[in-house]
């Protein structure tokens, strides 16, 4: 089973990333940062974690408002860097673990926690400025992560309450995976800056000294109390600190904290930390049981006949077709796929089998290979194909034997808007649909 080997809390700030890439380790003003993750480091050296689970904040670099979620869990296989606005840091994409994500991603739902998912975004300074101090990444980072997104920006947030109890959820998913993986959790941000208005450059060193002793000894005080408080006494970026109450949320009751640094360059306080746990094994039937409840929603779905659920794994699996046939949406990227199928496949890196049950209209292979049903509806109305025809595909009869069956059986329908190209269907010929 997998297990929590510790946690590691640490600032998120630009400045560690900016001091990284310059070369700053020996000059005297960023000098205590690389101090301060020093020992961080060599613990990550020491303990060998297989995936780091990364809690984070993105600066609306790879979420904006168009939506915005309260905690978006990556399942992705890989994160690249993310482009700021002055180009990607030098740093190579680093891996996810599917199969520990998707897990968590299924437990957290189990338990409540009403979940977003991601792939393919790359992640900005709140993922990648501590990453870079933790361990080396040529030629490839040693670990893999999985990366959590908190939208700490946009108000309403979460409660600093419902931080911790998603940590405390984030323990029960991860100790029932059942693969043998060594798991840290890393929190990131804070402590005291705001940077925003008239009180830009605020910080509260005091406040930092006690937030982290009542991390380390009394976590529940800190989750009562109000978004309001933490910005009175830490800024209202400094609010990000509730971030770190998922990890405590996440560790036994008691940890061993082996290191601890604080220190203030500039705008933000910068702390590391290590919090090694001392979690007790698994009492009685404790994991068995949650295991089943985790499976208690979709139980038997597997069974029904020509049922696929579209889970998290089917998504991951079938993203990159997925995402063409999803891109049908795009004017110029349907009309590419009308001019030259071949070319738009090339285009957005099909494999031959992505390839070939496209180029077939293969609807049932589609389902089967992991294609949901919506991005058959959009494939359909490009190609002049109702959603009718569609259903009788993947039942493998014929137009005239499906609508048999249906209370209105002269009834024809798609998606399609304004632009879409003579409907065959409408003058009463028959489109492919196999």
């Amino acid at each position: 089973m997998a297990r929590i080997i510790g946690g590691i809390a640490c600032s998120h700030t630009p400045t560690i990333g900016f001091a990284f890439d310059k070369n700053k380790q020996d000059d005297p003003v960023w000098k205590p940062i690389f101090d301060g993750f020093a020992p961080v480091r060599q613990w990550v050296k020491d303990t060998q974690p297989d995936v780091l689970l990364f809690i984070y904040n993105d600066h609306v670099t790879s979420f904006f408002f168009d939506h915005y979620s309260a905690f978006a869990l990556g399942i992705g296989d890989h994160y690249a860097v993310a482009d700021e606005g002055g180009g990607a840091r030098d740093l190579p994409p680093v891996a996810g673990h599917p199969g520990l994500a998707q897990h968590i991603g299924h437990s957290l739902m189990a338990d409540e926690f009403d979940m977003s998912f991601f792939q393919d975004k790359p992640l900005d300074h709140g993922c990648f400025s501590p990453l870079s101090m933790l361990c080396p990444h040529e030629p490839a980072w040693p670990v893999s992560i999985v990366p959590l997104q908190v939208g700490v920006l946009q108000f309403p947030i979460p409660t600093a309450r419902r931080c911790f109890r998603l940590g405390q959820a984030l323990r029960r998913a991860i100790e029932s995976y059942p693969e043998d993986l060594a798991v840290a959790i890393v929190a990131t941000g804070g402590l005291s800056h705001q940077v925003h208005g008239e009180r830009a450059g605020f910080n509260n060193t005091p406040w930092d000294e006690q937030f982290l002793a009542l991390f380390e000894h009394d976590p529940v005080r800190l989750t009562e109390l109000t978004q309001a408080e933490y910005a009175t006494l830490g800024g209202l970026e400094g609010a990000e600190v509730i971030m770190w109450l998922v990890m405590r949320g996440a560790l036994s009751a008691s940890v061993n904290k082996i290191h601890q640094t604080y220190y203030l360059p500039s705008m933000t306080g910068i702390a590391t930390a290590i919090y090694e746990n001392r979690a007790a094994p698994a009492v009685a039937g404790e994991v068995e049981r949650h295991r089943a409840h985790v499976a208690t929603q979709l139980a038997g779905a597997q069974a029904l006949a020509g049922t696929y659920p579209f889970s998290l794994a089917t998504s991951q699996r079938a993203y990159r077709l997925n995402r063409f046939l999803h891109d049908m949406i795009v004017p110029a990227l349907r009309q590419r796929f009308l001019a030259d199928e071949e070319a738009s496949f090339e285009a957005a890196g099909l494999i031959e089998q992505e390839r070939d049950l496209v180029r077939r209209r293969d609807w049932r292979g589609l389902i089967h290979y992991g294609v949901i049903f919506f991005m058959l509806e959009k494939l359909g109305a490009v190609l002049g194909v109702s959603n009718l025809h569609i259903y009788a595909a993947m039942r493998g009869e014929s137009l005239e034997q499906f609508q048999r069956t249906r209370n209105a059986p002269g009834a024809l329908y798609s998606v399609a808007g304004r632009e879409a190209p003579a409907l065959d269907w409408d003058a009463g010929k028959r489109p492919e649909t196999a």
